[in-house]
């Protein structure tokens, strides 16, 4: 791993948390994710299982996570079971966790190796009452692949007679409130996220490639220890900047237009997520400036409703009559638009088509429960944007907040340059 290890304190708060959540006499397993294949003897990066990573801090493949805090015996309450190294293993791809290892990054002081996995198994489901399998319920989920959670689950009902539970229900609500260890980390991204900006703002100059942009940001995110952007780069000029998912980065950046990056790094699989939009030749067009700035204000007013007790979709609507505000203010909408709309089809959503705010975390759209209200240390994006097909520009504009116990969220991207005036210094004293 590229980051400094994260102190265990936070995996041991966070399993005491979940543990407190179940039925008695249940037992909860996690699993690592699979290394998916490409072709031949290629495979993709290996990314951790969110959840088993939030429960034990555990970063590495063929892992599993067993909690039975009712267990009448001690050495099944927490038990983690890794993957058994050699010295065949480690010369062709170096070294694994030892069971010293996995404790001291987890606090789990019963760690086996997972070869003892099936046994310790038949043990404990002959004890229990219910099991909690960990099926992804998130709202966005929508990918249709069978991961090694599913195969276990399969395992599972080979056993007969089990009542199964969901952990992730308990999951939605609790990765939703950060402690001030994953705040930190949160915040790690961000800053390193803003060096690759500012990298950027002395790299862009007409005749420079998308792609080329891209990389800047890399180096600038691998330097400082990110493993990776923490989504695929949006970096869009020109008429690109309308497409919300463009990712395929591979147009000449042209004099007189703009660039829409939504960007983030990734710092111990804490993600960022940053959107700024910038001139090609360093300077706006008035035009540019007067949408620009439109967004801008949007953003500034709707981060002020993020405060606890505010329910996702008030908070939309809210945002909706803001935005609403400014395109009629600069002429977008005039108020014709406004009375002919409707409730399925408000007049903004010509300009402005996407959400404004998701949970940010261990995923860049993380775990929440829409249905109850924000509470303090919600971490949330804030992203409006105004999108002008027949224009060929679109601008879109995105910080990182925390939500405070009262009084305006702490923004995390605070020091990341936002103003025209400071964009186009920056641009313009290289």
């Amino acid at each position: 791993m590229k980051y400094s290890q994260i102190d265990n304190t936070l995996f041991i708060k966070n399993r005491k948390n979940f543990t407190n959540k179940l039925n008695a006499n249940s037992v909860a397993f996690f699993n690592s994710n699979d290394i998916y294949p490409v072709s031949a003897d290629s495979t993709l990066p290996f990314e951790q299982h969110r959840d088993i990573f939030y429960l034990s801090g555990i970063d590495q493949e063929e892992s599993i996570l067993v909690l039975f805090p009712d267990s009448i015996n001690e050495s099944f309450k927490e038990i983690l079971f890794i993957r058994e190294t050699n010295d065949h293993i480690v010369h062709w791809e170096g070294e694994k966790l030892t069971k010293s290892d996995a404790f001291e990054i987890s606090g789990i002081k019963n760690v086996h190796w997972l070869g003892e996995f099936d046994k310790i198994l038949g043990k404990i489901l002959k004890e229990v009452d219910h099991v909690y399998i960990n099926t992804n319920e998130h709202y966005r989920q929508n990918v249709e692949t069978q991961t090694r959670e599913d195969r276990f689950i399969e395992k599972l009902k080979n056993f007969g007679g089990l009542s199964f539970k969901k952990s992730n229900p308990i999951l939605q609500y609790q990765r939703s409130v950060k402690d001030e260890i994953e705040l930190s980390l949160i915040k790690k991204a961000c800053e390193i996220t803003k060096k690759g900006f500012e990298r950027v703002l002395g790299f862009v100059e007409p005749g420079v490639w998308e792609y080329e942009i891209e990389a800047e940001f890399s180096h600038e995110f691998l330097k400082n220890r990110s493993k990776r952007f923490a989504y695929t780069p949006i970096i869009a000029s020109g008429k690109n900047s309308n497409y919300l998912h463009y990712i395929k980065n591979n147009k000449q950046c042209v004099d007189g237009e703009i660039i829409l990056m939504d960007v983030g790094a990734e710092y111990a699989n804490y993600s960022s997520d940053m959107t700024r939009t910038i001139p090609v030749n360093g300077r706006f067009t008035e035009r540019q400036k007067t949408v620009y700035n439109a967004v801008l204000n949007v953003k500034n007013e709707v981060t002020k409703l993020l405060r606890p007790g505010i329910l996702w979709a008030d908070y939309h609507k809210e945002v909706g009559k803001i935005m609403t505000s400014e395109l009629l203010r600069i002429n977008l909408l005039d108020k014709s638009d406004v009375q002919n709309e409707t409730k399925n089809k408000p007049a903004y959503k010509k300009y402005f088509s996407h959400g404004t705010s998701h949970h940010l975390g261990l995923d860049t759209h993380d775990y929440c429960d829409l249905k109850i209200p924000f509470e303090k240390n919600n971490v949330l994006t804030v992203e409006p944007g105004i999108y002008i097909m027949e224009e060929e520009f679109g601008i879109r504009l995105e910080d990182d907040v925390v939500i405070n116990d009262s009084g305006d969220p702490t923004n995390l991207m605070i020091d990341i340059p936002i103003e025209i005036d400071h964009i186009e210094s920056l641009m313009n004293s290289k």
